[in-house]
């Protein structure tokens, strides 16, 4: 899975914020808001990755334990489904 074309992430004001650029805009009309984790998560989805490879690389880079990173990892990948961002 990863992120569709035509979405970019933003850091704005200490918060990230991923909107729809170029044709993209005309059928997403939201903007989604993510802290720093989901930035991290979101910049390893740039690329075609599963959910082991995404645990693998969060529980690397943050102080986290296994079972705390998978749900959060189902929350944030659940919300990018909802949002049909995610191919």
């Amino acid at each position: 899975m990863k992120i569709k074309d035509g979405f970019i992430l933003r850091q704005v004001a200490g918060n990230y914020i991923a909107v729809a650029v170029g044709k993209e805009t005309v059928d997403f009309n939201a903007m989604v808001t993510t802290n720093e984790t989901g930035a991290f998560l979101w910049k390893k989805l740039q690329t075609e990755t599963t959910e082991e490879e995404l645990l693998n690389a969060l529980t690397s880079e943050y102080d986290v334990d296994e079972k705390t990173a998978k749900a959060d990892i189902s929350e944030f990948l659940e919300e990018l489904r909802k949002g049909k961002l995610l191919i």
